[in-house]
């Protein structure tokens, strides 16, 4: 099955797709994950990809779309992905559809999750990250801490905060093209039949792992 999780940042996109991509070793094909290790590692792509995200800007679809279609070629994603973090854009998800259609494949889900705006920034503030790229576990320092303070719990390896998460100037100006650019693909794959919008939120006594859960039974 190929899915693919939407949603602003701080919605739980990683929390969700991480559990769906544990029970059913579907790998979880993260941009986000892919840029931030070549910046990481310095490599070309890294310092150019850089350049747009240390400004809240989106990457190039020329330098994008190249480097999921090879991640998507790969032998873990032949019988089923969770694309986290792209499509961002219309223009992205036709490209999408034209590799998938070549090796006769399509989406054929796309969970589009929902928080309220406060409440998703101040997600973003207080998350961490796994610095170990092999684990990439994600925690909340209000809402889902670890047991020791700035250490994984699956690995040991140090959390660290992202860069573009330390600012709410940068936090709110990366949701403002999220509102811009990434949203009208709620309509587009609306129109595809595929679409599911589950919301997130404390208010709810809802969380990324009750989503999570009700997908995984009703994908089996």
């Amino acid at each position: 099955m190929n899915i693919i999780i939407m949603g602003a940042q701080g919605t739980g996109k990683g929390t969700v797709a991480g559990i769906i991509s544990e029970k059913t070793n579907w790998p979880q094909i993260s941009t986000g994950d892919i840029f931030r290790k070549n910046i990481k590692e310095g490599t070309e792509l890294g310092v150019i990809a850089n350049e747009y995200i240390s400004k809240g800007n989106l990457v190039p679809d020329e330098i994008t779309v190249p480097m999921v279609a090879s991640r998507l070629n790969e032998a873990d994603a032949e019988n089923g992905f969770i694309l986290d973090g792209f499509p961002r854009t219309i223009e992205q998800a036709e490209k999408l559809a034209e590799i998938l259609s070549k090796k006769n494949k399509k989406i054929d889900m796309v969970i589009n999750l929902t928080t309220p705006r406060e409440e998703t920034i101040q997600r973003i503030l207080t998350r961490r990250v796994c610095s170990n790229q092999e684990c990439k576990a994600t925690y909340n320092l209000e809402m889902h801490p670890p047991k020791v303070a700035g250490i994984c719990d699956k690995c040991g390896a140090e959390l660290v905060q992202r860069k573009d998460d330390s600012s709410r100037e940068s936090i709110n100006k990366r949701l403002e093209i999220y509102d811009t650019q990434t949203a009208p693909l709620v309509q587009y794959y609306e129109k595809e039949g595929v679409l599911r919008t589950e919301e997130v939120s404390v208010a709810i006594n809802r969380l990324g792992k009750d989503v999570a859960d009700d997908i995984l039974k009703d994908i089996k």
